[in-house]
């Protein structure tokens, strides 16, 4: 087994034929640095796909958005986002605290259960759509001093990167922006309430001091 591949993976490239090319992507491409155009690119995308794994092993896979550049390079090694309010499940930032706390080392490499993040990003209005991944392990500071320079954010998540490589675009579908989500939070307002927490079945449970108690119920 190599860094990046598995047994089962090394069975399928063998089964069609390629081993070669498999190696040769992760002789050139792969890296475990944050590179100036991987750095252009994290920083201007206003979205990212997240994908974590508790320490059972079971995986979610989340969208997480906000304004352009709301994820940071914080160095070759580190990058940061917010998690502003959501469902309030949790199911992202608990993998990543369920592991991070039980399983990570001084080195930053996760133990047998989360922790462990791969984030995808894909620019889908470049002339040339283009996607990375980045898989590292995460971990979260309830007093990360990041989380002020993010309005609304609840959270901050930092990655330590482990690795970082570009994906083939041809499936990469070109679309066209049409406007950006009015519930990201802004500093200079507040984020209008979203219709779900207005009905029946969620009012009577939302957490204390949630803007949505102050609106009408539909």
């Amino acid at each position: 087994m190599t860094r990046l591949y598995s047994e089962p993976a090394r069975a399928l490239q063998d089964r069609f034929d390629t081993r070669r090319l498999a190696d040769r992507i992760e002789e050139r491409l792969l890296s475990d640095r944050i590179g100036d155009g991987d750095r252009a690119l994290i920083e201007r995308l206003d979205m990212f796909f997240l994908a974590t794994v508790d320490a059972a092993g079971q995986p979610q896979c989340s969208y997480k958005g906000g304004e352009p550049g709301f994820v940071r390079v914080l160095d070759e090694r580190t990058l940061a986002f917010p998690l502003y309010d959501g469902n309030g499940m949790f199911l992202s930032a608990g993998n990543v605290l369920g592991g991070a706390g039980a399983g990570a080392g001084a080195d930053g490499e996760a133990g047998a259960g989360g922790g462990r993040v791969g984030l995808l990003f894909i620019d889908f209005l470049a002339e040339r759509p283009t996607r990375i991944r980045v898989n590292g392990v995460a971990s979260i500071d309830p007093g990360d001093p990041l989380a002020a320079e993010w309005p609304g954010a609840q959270l901050v998540v930092r990655v330590r990167v482990g690795e970082v490589f570009p994906n083939c675009p041809r499936y990469i579908h070109r679309l066209a922006l049409v406007e950006r989500s009015r519930f990201v939070p802004q500093a200079e307002c507040a984020a209008p309430v979203p219709d779900w927490k207005r009905r029946d079945w969620a009012r009577d449970v939302l957490p204390a001091g949630d803007a949505a108690l102050d609106a009408d119920p539909l």
